[in-house]
């Protein structure tokens, strides 16, 4: 473990609790990293609280809880939030009247979608939707992105779940994610999503905080992306600790430091802690209790 200073300590001292990003940081993949169950373990006996919070829509809240089930972690809806969620919650609020969707993403996401009262477009000219919706679509067939790109063009309500270029994987490919969806069609049409959901948007953080009555220094955000998760933790003025266990780098980290220190507008601010993984933040946040 790190050699924290006096102002590290204090600021760790603060913290309630965690909102906890999953690939890349509990596991990668199908695959539990081997601290996982301990720093869950180490975090509820220090009397701090935690929920999962994903920026991959692919999968609904029941079958995440699942998922975490098979690898030995326990979690139910009150302690998992997904961006299909925000997203639902967002049309609803904004959009009323919306109950049509024509929608890029997985079958499990849509089933969330129809779960709240949502009903799916054909992929159809003629089959109006009241919004477009798009997600990473692990299931993504081409002429469905063509029909996306088309509603898009055509200036119907456009919300997108989540910012991220790729997604975490274990496997020897790279997993095209809602982010690069998003630039296929602003280049095909001009037309960029009405709002993009998902970390580093802070509502997610922001709903956690309201629901458990913390202040933005008692709760961290804790991930492997520094454009999503951090970036979340700092708008949201909460405390950011990145891990080293997914995409970013420790180089990549030390350039966004060194941007942030020479540049008054830097593109994204450093976290407040970058770990090797979640089980050395058990170690700093127990350490500071002492």
């Amino acid at each position: 473990m790190k050699e924290l200073t006096q102002e590290q300590k204090d600021k760790l001292s603060k913290v309630k609790y965690l909102a906890l990003d999953m690939d890349g940081t509990i596991y990668l993949g199908s695959k539990l990293f081997p601290f996982t169950l301990k720093f869950l373990e180490d975090i509820g006996n220090a009397g701090i609280g935690h929920s999962f919070l994903t920026n991959n829509p692919t999968r609904s809240v029941a079958a995440y809880i699942k998922k975490l089930k098979g690898l030995g972690i326990q979690a139910n809806e009150g302690n998992m939030y997904t961006t299909s969620l925000a997203a639902i919650d967002y049309i609803k609020e904004q959009y009323p009247d919306a109950k049509r969707l024509f929608m890029l993403g997985t079958p499990s996401m849509i089933e969330q979608f129809r779960k709240a009262g949502f009903e799916e477009c054909a992929d159809d000219p003629d089959d109006v939707p009241d919004a477009l919706v798009v997600a990473f679509d692990t299931t993504l067939a081409y002429p469905r992105l063509c029909r996306a790109a088309w509603w898009a063009s055509q200036g119907i309500p456009y919300v997108a779940t989540n910012p991220d270029r790729v997604c975490p994987t274990d496997q020897r490919t790279v997993l095209v994610d809602c982010g690069s969806l998003q630039k296929c069609i602003e280049h095909a049409t001009g037309r960029k999503p009405d709002i993009v959901l998902g970390k580093p948007d802070p509502t997610m953080l922001q709903g956690i905080m309201h629901k458990h009555g913390l202040k933005p220094e008692e709760i961290a955000m804790v991930g492997d992306r520094i454009y999503t998760d951090t970036a979340m933790a700092h708008n949201a003025g909460a405390v950011g600790v990145l891990v080293l266990s997914g995409e970013t780098t420790l180089e990549t980290a030390q350039k966004v430091a060194e941007d942030a220190r020479t540049n008054p507008a830097p593109e994204f601010f450093p976290p407040d802690f970058v770990v090797e993984n979640v089980a050395e933040l058990a170690e700093m946040l127990i350490a500071s209790r002492r």
